[in-house]
């Protein structure tokens, strides 16, 4: 009866040894930016999902609360998607993080109805220079802008290919500020070649 009881004690501590130690669960890593192209890239191939057909029709960054500012980089973007065969609109985003108003990864916004306005879509063959590129050149262009003393509100992007323009490619709106109407200064760079075309 011993020689049993020691045997099952041995082979209780054998498989207690083999068993397998706990593994330490990996921090998960900080929330991070990334460029204009990479989140038009992220939402675009959902987009296709919606309608075989869809185009961008203008691309903007956000503000994600939490997730640092880098060169050419936004913690959250926006890019509206039209479909010609169904004339609908869809806006989708991405975001580093969950927030007010905003989802973490990609998500879908609600349906609308489009028939065409200022904007018009483009191919997303066009989108050739990557906000980062954008940013370098328009940047060199806001030199007197940027020598002046004081602060200088947040960069964002807002790209768009505008009907009446008298640009031929869709264009990089370098905004040093918000928005257009708010921003303190405005490069626009040629989202195709990467040169400035206007800047106020």
């Amino acid at each position: 009866m011993r020689i049993l009881f020691a045997a099952a004690a041995a082979i209780l501590l054998a498989g207690c040894s083999d068993s397998p130690a706990p593994i330490a669960k990996q921090a998960e890593a900080p929330p991070a930016p990334i460029s204009g192209r990479q989140a038009f890239q992220y939402m675009y191939g959902s987009s296709r999902i919606w309608a075989s057909d869809s185009m961008p029709l203008t691309i903007r960054s956000l503000i994600a609360p939490g997730v640092p500012l880098e060169q050419g980089k936004a913690g959250a973007w926006e890019v509206v998607f039209v479909s010609e065969m169904m004339a609908r609109a869809r806006t989708y985003t991405w975001s580093a993080v969950e927030a007010e108003g905003l989802h973490k990864g990609v998500f879908p916004g609600q349906q609308e109805s489009w028939h065409g306005g200022p904007n018009r879509s483009f191919s997303p063959a066009l989108l050739k220079t990557d906000t980062t590129e954008a940013l370098e050149a328009a940047t060199t262009a806001a030199a007197p802008y940027l020598n002046k003393p004081g602060t200088r509100p947040p960069v964002s992007y807002l790209l768009q290919y505008e009907a009446a323009s008298r640009f031929p490619n869709p264009t990089w709106r370098v905004l040093w500020g918000g928005t257009v109407s708010s921003a303190e200064y405005t490069v626009s760079v040629d989202a195709t070649t990467g040169k400035v075309v206007g800047h106020d």
